[in-house]
């Protein structure tokens, strides 16, 4: 209890004095720390804003009971040298907060004895790995560097460039840039290319090894994130290499365009860079002339401006907390370390919080903080280093390239070194000469895909020349060589810079290339031999219809004749008589409505019926078997072997392919045993393989199908379908710079030189070959397929028609079919029935000709004798002198009677 009274004792005592010291001075003193490298531009011209602040602030301010006393102390370029000195401001000076340090690497050390001791620290560190979200007494009072990436990556769009070479200092400062650069040129659609990492130590030598390096790739955009000592010598070098000319486009940070007064910039013409946009006011021109007049040696820097409101902010938000700072004191225990001594700040948690809140209209625009972190309300600017300055550019169109160009740079250029050039890498043996060919005598590869190349090349204007080295690869099934996928895949080894030839496009390909559009037809087919030309054989006739249809169509006569039997035997005399002739009736009926001889009458209203139908289904037939039998003998038929894949494979055929080619892994798929399979190095072979029947079929693809269809119009065709492909391409690196402008050159070569280089290696004679190919080449055949409906109708009503005749034929004998006895005398008797006459149906019939054929109408009044109708072989009574008077001698009248009865 006497403790707690001490202790307020002691704190009564302590106010009274500070009450005392207040009515005797009239304010209260405020220890700050500052920590600068004061041997610096940011050093120097901050420590000097920090006075003018004070000085301004407490000057217009005069009523206030607080008073910032600032210790400054040099960090010397150390983390260590900085780390100490804030230990000594805290513990011995008992500072309310530190202002400083300038590097990201010295505040990484204070800001954690800040957080210890619970002191505010406002520092100047731009690393984005330093954050205020993840220390609670940091104050971060400039941008951090990741601010400035999206404006930079908008320039880069803006200028059209697709890659980009990033330059940074190695270190937290570098590398902290890359996470939110590279998020912004992603977003923009831009690729970094790639990066090169300088230390703060690399020597004049390392730093033109660096440059050679770059100068050696195709990309000539370049963004530089390094400090200003190093980035001045950096600039110097470049310039030396001879990469300070036109077409080159450097981009530099705001680390640089702050301090650009500290950098050679005579060795930097053309440069552009982002700068925080400070805003133009009457209070910056009086401050910067003061400045200047009182400091001639010194520039005024963005800086030093955050400083000067820094400080400003700092005044206020420590008259609202109203006190000087108090620290609560561990108890002095033996060894206890300097940083364990220094106890904690009471009023730190107050003073954060008062920051937060306090906005000020400085000279660097408005200062807020947003959960401690300045706030711009500005964006970044761009500038142009033009004469030695920094011209601040509000139209992209105003800015002054390296070399003195006003273009915008291309962003990328071929490599034009003396030991340097392009590796064009092409195939040794390709499909055919036409398409490209290197023969010992010759210098470089020449043919269609060659000149194509070359003719894209001049379409891009390029300001140097390149010069070209073309290396032939072996392509072949053998393990000493490769296949084309192979030689796509030089360039992703980056042995080839380009690949060249009769090279298709494949998905599989491109995920490691990218290929131009395609300069050629798409696709791959077949190519069979072509049967000789049998118009003169002598069953020729035969050939209009298939196999089938040819049964088919016989089986439907003999059926159609079985039909008409049945309907017309009981009640049409012409379909009775001894069974020989019935049989002769059927076949003469049936074939002869072939070609329309048929004579005899029907009586049945079923027949007529299935006759009509019938006829109509013969018309047609004729009418085609007509039409095709003149197309043989008049047309050549080109017909293939075969037309169909799926015959070749359940078969067992063998089949062709070019070496190398992703033709043969397509025939695997399609399903043809590897063991059927024959690979050819040149497309010539595949004559010799064809007339000589070592294959019945050859796979390629189209460009080389058409072009050697023309050199044998008569001797092969193409048939069977066509299975996409995309056709021939060149090759280049993933995310080429070329890759666009190329594609974008082979529209217009398409357009205008395609077909001329075609002519002059291809020739005309590809016409033939369109002739043949492409289409899917039929022997012109009628098949049963075409005539199936006609048949089904035809079969149908037939059909439909004895199924009638046989129900009504069953009804009127239905009391004989359910009478005793067994099923052999049933069929017996129903055998019978059927060979009997229908007297009245053909006295009806009989009449009705009569009728039909007395055209004078003379005998209309005869009058038929009762007697001869009784001696009328038609009479039922005179069974033996009808038509089957060959059987009454057998038959006896009397029996019928007795089976109907």
């Amino acid at each position: 209890m006497q403790h707690h009274h001490h202790h307020y004792v002691n704190l009564l005592l302590l106010l009274i004095n500070l009450i005392l010291i207040g009515i005797t001075k009239g304010t209260i003193d405020i220890g700050i720390g500052v920590i600068l490298d004061m041997d610096s531009s940011v050093g120097k011209t901050g420590s000097i804003c920090i006075n003018m602040a004070l000085h301004d602030f407490y000057q217009t301010h005069n009523n206030y009971t607080t008073k910032i006393v600032p210790y400054f102390r040099d960090s010397k370029f150390d983390r260590v040298q900085a780390a100490s000195a804030a230990i000594q401001l805290i513990k011995d000076v008992k500072v309310m907060a530190i202002i400083g340090p300038q590097r990201s690497s010295q505040a990484d050390f204070v800001v954690d004895i800040g957080n210890k001791a619970r002191v505010p620290i406002l520092s100047l560190a731009t690393t984005p790995s330093l954050s205020p979200k993840e220390n609670p007494y940091f104050i971060r009072v400039s941008h951090t560097s990741s601010s400035q990436a999206q404006r930079i990556s908008d320039l880069i769009k803006s200028s059209h460039w697709q890659e980009v070479v990033f330059v940074y200092q190695d270190g937290d400062f570098g590398t902290g840039f890359i996470p939110s650069l590279s998020q912004a040129l992603l977003d923009a659609g831009v690729q970094i290319k790639h990066r090169t990492i300088i230390s703060q130590f690399a020597s004049d030598h390392a730093l033109s090894d660096h440059l050679h390096n770059l100068r050696t790739n195709q990309t000539r955009v370049f963004v530089v994130h390094l400090l200003p000592d190093l980035a001045s010598r950096f600039f110097k070098k470049a310039k030396q290499e001879g990469m300070m000319q036109e077409e080159y486009a450097w981009i530099i940070t705001d680390v640089v365009t702050n301090l650009l007064h500290t950098v050679d910039t005579d060795s930097m013409q053309g440069v552009v860079g982002v700068k925080p946009n400070i805003p133009i006011s009457k209070e910056l021109k009086k401050f910067e002339e003061r400045f200047k007049r009182n400091n001639p040696r010194e520039v005024v820097n963005v800086y030093g401006l955050w400083l000067y409101d820094t400080t400003y902010a700092l005044a206020m938000a420590l008259e609202r907390v109203g006190s000087a700072t108090t620290f609560q004191q561990l108890k002095q225990l033996p060894h206890v370390t300097d940083l364990d001594a220094i106890g904690t700040s009471k009023l730190g948690p107050r003073l954060i919080s008062e920051m937060n809140k306090t906005k000020v209209k400085g000279l660097s625009g408005n200062f807020s903080l947003v959960d401690r972190e300045l706030q711009s309300d500005s964006p970044y600017q761009i500038v142009n280093i033009v004469g030695g300055k920094g011209k601040s550019i509000s139209n992209q169109n105003d800015i002054i390239w390296p070399g003195g160009s006003r273009s915008i740079p291309r962003g990328w250029e071929i490599p034009a070194t003396k030991d340097s050039k392009l590796q064009i890498g092409y195939p040794e043996i390709g499909g055919f000469p036409e398409f490209i060919e290197k023969t010992p005598d010759m210098k470089e590869p020449q043919g269609f895909c060659i000149d194509v190349f070359k003719a894209i090349m001049e379409e891009l204007h390029l300001p140097h020349s390149p010069s070209f080295d073309y290396i032939p690869y072996p392509i072949n099934d053998s393990k000493m060589s490769g296949s084309y996928k192979d030689l796509v895949d030089q360039i992703y080894q980056k042995k080839f810079d380009v690949v060249v030839g009769d090279v298709t496009i494949r998905a599989d390909r491109s995920n490691y290339v990218d290929f131009t559009l395609p300069y050629t037809d798409s696709g791959v087919s077949m190519i069979v031999p072509i049967k000789k030309d049998d118009r003169k054989n002598a069953w020729i006739f035969l050939k209009p219809l298939e196999k089938q249809l040819w049964l088919t169509t016989c089986g439907f006569f003999i059926y159609i004749g079985v039909v008409v039997w049945v309907l017309e035997h009981q009640v049409n005399k012409e379909f009775r008589g001894r069974p020989y002739k019935q049989v002769g009736m059927i076949f003469w009926f049936s074939f002869s409505t072939l070609v329309f001889a048929h004579k005899e009458k029907m009586i049945s209203n079923l027949s007529r019926f299935v006759v009509i139908v019938w006829v109509f289904v013969v018309l047609v037939l004729q009418s085609s078997y007509i039409a095709s039998l003149t197309s043989i003998l008049t047309v050549q038929q080109l017909q293939p072997d075969f037309t169909e894949i799926h015959d070749l494979i359940r078969q067992g055929e063998f089949v062709g392919y070019k070496e190398g080619s992703f033709v043969k892994q397509m025939l695997v798929d399609m399903g043809f045993e590897k063991s059927k399979l024959i690979g050819y190095a040149k497309l010539t072979d595949y004559d010799y393989a064809l007339s000589n029947g070592r294959v019945s079929a050859i796979f390629d693809e189209l460009p080389y199908l058409k072009l050697f269809l023309a050199n044998h119009c008569n001797k092969y065709i193409m048939v069977g379908p066509t299975y996409k492909t995309a056709g021939f391409g060149f090759a280049f690196p993933k995310g080429s710079p070329l890759l666009p402008l190329v594609s974008k050159a082979l529209l217009t070569v398409t357009e205008n030189k395609l077909d001329n280089i075609s002519n002059t290696w291809l020739g005309q004679k590809a016409d033939c070959g369109k002739q043949n190919g492409g289409s899917d080449s039929r022997s012109g055949r009628l098949s049963l397929d075409s005539f199936w409906g006609l048949f089904l109708i035809a079969g149908v009503s037939s059909t439909s028609a004895l199924i009638i005749y046989l129900g009504r034929f069953l009804y009127e004998n239905k009391d004989m079919l359910l009478s005793d006895g067994s099923i052999r005398q049933k069929l017996s008797e129903i055998s019978h029935i059927f060979q009997q006459e229908k007297q009245e149906e053909i006295k009806q019939t009989t009449n009705a000709t009569t009728d039909d054929d007395d055209d004078d109408g003379d005998d209309d009044d005869l009058v038929i004798p009762e007697d001869s109708i009784t001696n009328s072989p038609l009479a039922p009574e005179n069974h033996q002198a009808s038509d089957y008077d060959d059987e009454a001698e057998t038959t006896p009248p009397h029996d019928v009677v007795e089976t109907r009865n």
